[in-house]
């Protein structure tokens, strides 16, 4: 049953949080101190603007679950919690109300919840005008989201394995729908190719979904009898990787998510040019373990906290992180030399210097 799905989605989600090493490659990304180079935390501001809207804040739910009793509490938890924070979320795939709309309730009670706050609902890339219209309808949803997820369904045992049509009905269902859309993997990364693509398909954000947080690969695999396609589970690109490989493309917003763990990773995920970053796992892990209390506090301490990194870097908006100087090592580091990345300008781009040596008539050699 879909519902026994769900539920064991949730339950290898939050282990898999547990045993987490705490490697990523964001720990490849480090802003360079300048000590001088702080401003007043009254100054700075978190809201950004995405998809043509304003939000209060570059961090949102991201999509999780749905479909089963147990789904549809995490789901009012959720709701509540994004409500008490201000922040934006995402429904979890919407198929189980496609086949079941008995489970509606357990999708609709993120609107309930949160009855002004932005909701996105979440749908595959097979799914008809009419399905999109009904979830966006039931959430009342300020925007779609559409998942990519080949890699999750030729690994799940029930899964689909045809995805030829996923272009052109990307390209419909954009054309028919009056709210934004966004697209998102779902944990194997969107490469530049992918995100110009769509582009042209008219999506409004391109959510890169790297690989590093919740792993569906493994997900899939564990419920597999005999867990044979364990081969598969490091397949993508991490997060760091996609957003350097889709920096400056024009026309369509950028979100992250995929292994953000704290607010220094949204800092960094930040500069390296997402307009905003989704994070799953590690609140559905403080939710299951803990209860809605613990997450509204998470959320409250690492917004608190993300203040705090732009207030010492001098940035006044989020998006004055694009400015910060980055350096880029490791793993990072070689794939944007195979990439044909320049790196080593992201070292070199802080105009804090040259806003001093303007302001005080310096010069150097």
């Amino acid at each position: 049953m879909i519902a026994d799905r769900k539920d064991d989605h949730v339950r290898h989600a939050v282990n898999h949080q547990r045993q987490a090493t705490g490697v990523s490659d964001f720990d490849s990304v480090t802003f360079v101190h300048h000590a001088l180079a702080g401003i007043d935390a009254e100054d700075v501001s978190l809201a950004v603007e995405v998809a043509g809207k304003q939000w209060n804040t570059p961090l949102f739910v991201n999509a999780m679950t749905g479909g089963s009793i147990k789904t549809g509490e995490i789901n009012r938890q959720l709701a509540i919690a994004a409500h008490e924070t201000g922040i934006p979320l995402a429904s979890g795939s919407m198929s189980a109300y496609f086949r079941d709309p008995s489970v509606a309730g357990t999708y609709r009670v993120l609107r309930q919840e949160n009855p002004h706050g932005f909701v996105m609902a979440n749908v595959n890339a097979n799914a008809t005008l009419d399905q999109v219209r009904s979830a966006i309808d039931l959430l009342e949803a300020d925007a779609l989201q559409i998942h990519l997820n080949a890699v999750q369904e030729v690994v799940m045992p029930e899964g689909d394995r045809s995805f030829g049509a996923w272009p052109r009905q990307i390209e419909r269902i954009v054309a028919d729908t009056a709210v934004p859309v966004f697209v998102k993997e779902v944990g194997f990364g969107l490469s530049r190719q992918t995100v110009t693509w769509l582009r042209e398909a008219g999506v409004s954000v391109a959510d890169v979904g790297g690989r590093g947080g919740t792993n569906f690969a493994r997900i899939e695999n564990d419920r597999r009898v005999g867990g044979d396609f364990g081969f598969i589970e490091s397949w993508g690109q991490s997060t760091p990787n996609c957003l350097l490989d889709c920096a400056d493309i024009p026309g369509i917003g950028i979100a992250a998510s995929g292994g953000i763990r704290s607010p220094l990773d949204i800092a960094r995920a930040l500069a390296l040019g997402a307009d905003a970053t989704g994070v799953a796992g590690a609140f559905l892990e403080t939710l299951v373990s803990h209860d809605t209390a613990a997450l509204i506090d998470k959320i409250g301490t690492w917004l608190d906290q993300l203040r705090t990194i732009l207030t010492v870097l001098g940035a006044r908006t989020p998006a004055d992180l694009v400015g910060a100087d980055l350096l880029i090592t490791g793993d990072v580091a070689n794939f944007c030399r195979l990439r044909g990345i320049d790196a080593a300008a992201l070292a070199h781009r802080s105009p804090w210097w040259r806003e001093s040596e303007h302001r005080e008539g310096v010069t150097h050699e």
